[in-house]
């Protein structure tokens, strides 16, 4: 009705994945249709696994979102870590905590954190683009499924550690290259800019500014109804998307060699970086652009150095289809469909070169 689906060919390519999404729900809940798409590790594993746990952590954690975001939490933490984030990551130190909450919460919510944060401009178009697309990974949970599916599980501490400081590296590098280098530096509104003054870290400084967003901030309940509501719109926009978006990512990663012709651009790395067998390795990572969790599938029985760097890769690489993406395309953040391709090979050669390395003399 409000014609936002004619706005871009991105927008009107979505609005008919949506549609295909309709004939997805319908198969789902009906069980009718090809016995293929009913298999575990397709309808049901986007259904159960991605959608129905998007579309519900969305709106709900959406209502204790300003807890975060309107109180001066970000604001208090941002004091003590814009020595760190800014000259590394050229982001606001309060972005620290939009890592932290994809980590140890969900990438949906930390987008639903640096959306509402960007519309309040306390972040540029730039700072928002690079946290978006490099701290909003999956979460502990999620790692957990890959590390159980791929056997690492009695090396889970090593393994959560070398992801974590595999994604910061890696969005560390994007951010210095294009296409994040050339988004524009000013607010949603097109204004410019205002950095951090260069102050003295202190406790002190640190309550100031948070006691200044907390005096100016609305009623508990206000923010809880209004974040309601923009989760509630986020979830609608996101799950027919996962929907749609996921299931033909994962009958193209099935039934069609696309993956395996994309996965030619990483073989030079993979073996480079002389892991084991290289070409099933960059066939697999390959896939991850449809579903972060499609890699581990193809590797089940390789060595150990290929399974940790699949499971490694598979999250620092940020960018897939059937969820992360459609996530970021329902954000106010202008980021075009060409944005995410580049960026996902950029991320996916970075993490082989960052973690083989390391995996080599430490396993």
């Amino acid at each position: 009705m409000k014609k936002s689906w004619a706005k871009s060919t991105s927008a009107m390519i979505f609005y008919i994945l949506k549609l295909v999404a309709l004939v997805f729900a319908f198969l789902f809940v009906t069980k009718m249709g090809p016995a293929a798409i009913h298999e575990k590790n397709m309808l049901p594993l986007i259904w159960n696994s991605i959608l129905v746990s998007v579309a519900t952590i969305v709106p709900i954690g959406s209502i204790f979102l300003g807890f975060i975001t309107e109180f001066g939490l970000m604001e208090f933490i941002g004091v003590y870590m814009e020595k760190i984030m800014r000259p590394i990551w050229r982001t606001p130190g309060r972005s620290a905590v939009d890592a932290v909450a994809s980590f140890v919460g969900s990438y949906s919510l930390a987008l639903l954190i640096t959306n509402r944060v960007y519309q309040e401009k306390r972040y540029t178009t730039k700072e928002a683009a690079i946290i978006a697309t490099g701290f909003s990974t999956v979460s502990a949970t999620f790692m957990i499924i890959v590390a159980k599916t791929l056997g690492i599980m009695d090396r889970w501490v090593f393994y959560f550690i070398l992801t974590a400081v595999v994604t910061f590296v890696v969005t560390a590098i994007t951010t210095h290259i294009y296409p994040l280098s050339k988004k524009p530096d000013t607010y949603i509104d097109g204004s410019p800019a205002v950095k951090e003054e260069q102050k003295p870290i202190t406790f002190s400084r640190a309550m100031g500014e948070a006691m200044d967003v907390f005096h100016q901030s609305p009623s508990v309940g206000k923010v809880m109804m209004n974040n309601f509501i923009d989760g509630f719109k986020m979830a609608l926009n996101i799950a027919p998307s996962l929907l749609g978006v996921g299931m033909l990512g994962l009958l193209i990663a099935r039934y069609t060699p696309i993956f395996d012709i994309i996965g030619y651009i990483f073989v030079p790395f993979t073996y480079l970086t002389m892991t084991p067998e290289p070409f099933l390795t960059a066939q697999a990572l390959a896939t991850s652009i449809a579903e972060m969790l499609l890699p581990a599938a193809f590797v089940v029985d390789a060595p150990l150095m290929t399974r940790m760097l699949v499971a490694v890769v598979s999250v620092s690489e940020i960018l897939f289809f059937s969820a992360s993406i459609p996530c970021m395309m329902a954000t106010d953040i202008p980021l075009t469909m060409k944005d995410y391709i580049i960026l996902w090979v950029e991320r996916v050669i970075l993490s082989i070169l960052v973690t083989a390395p390391i995996l080599l003399i430490l396993l």
